[in-house]
């Protein structure tokens, strides 16, 4: 049943926003009471706060798969990493949105334990660009940390446009953006 109230609840938060959506909308629209949901929640910051450790949790493990394959250059982790990212915003649609959308949301408490996890994400990331300018597959005069969020910034971004359904496959929009970082726009 948490899985279920957790799994409705995304989609009615990335629907109608974390405030609109109130835990009579959650509940009404599972045919349950509020005594289950507060069996499982104590309350709706918490669902928030669930819904938001399961998808950077889920992040981070892939993360630390990609970073581990010792067969793959630097290039290609990043470019990994960049279709992982891509590609969770095409499989958990919703759950990127409210993830990105709602962490405001969230009380300075909660965050605390967020902030953490997302700038372990980011660092892994700016400590493989680093990897990559010392051992020569990426330029030396690259500012990783800049590097990366700007990586960042436009693969979270896509939630916001990318469509599994589009013209452009979600691997295809992970090799245009590395493709971008790595070689630039210019001819």
């Amino acid at each position: 049943m948490k899985e279920k109230i957790t799994e409705q609840s995304i989609r009615l938060f990335d629907k109608k926003g974390f405030s609109e959506t109130s835990i009579q909308d959650i509940v009404d629209s599972i045919g349950v009471t509020k005594g289950t949901f507060y069996y499982y929640f104590s309350s709706k910051e918490e669902l928030l706060m669930d819904i938001h450790l399961r998808y950077i949790d889920d992040l981070l493990s892939q993360q630390e798969k990609i970073l581990k394959n010792s067969n793959a250059d630097c290039k290609g982790k990043l470019y990994d990493v960049v279709a992982m990212l891509i590609g969770s915003i095409e499989n958990q649609g919703a759950s990127a949105k409210v993830f990105f959308r709602e962490i405001r949301n969230l009380s300075e408490e909660r965050l605390g334990q967020i902030i953490p996890k997302r700038d372990r994400f980011r660092t892994n990331i700016e400590a493989l660009i680093s990897e990559g300018i010392r051992n020569g597959e990426f330029r030396e005069d690259l500012n990783a940390s800049i590097i990366t969020f700007g990586i960042l910034g436009a693969a979270n971004w896509s939630y916001q446009w990318f469509s599994p359904n589009g013209s452009v496959p979600d691997y295809e929009v992970a090799r245009i953006f590395t493709d971008m970082v790595l070689n630039g726009i210019t001819n």
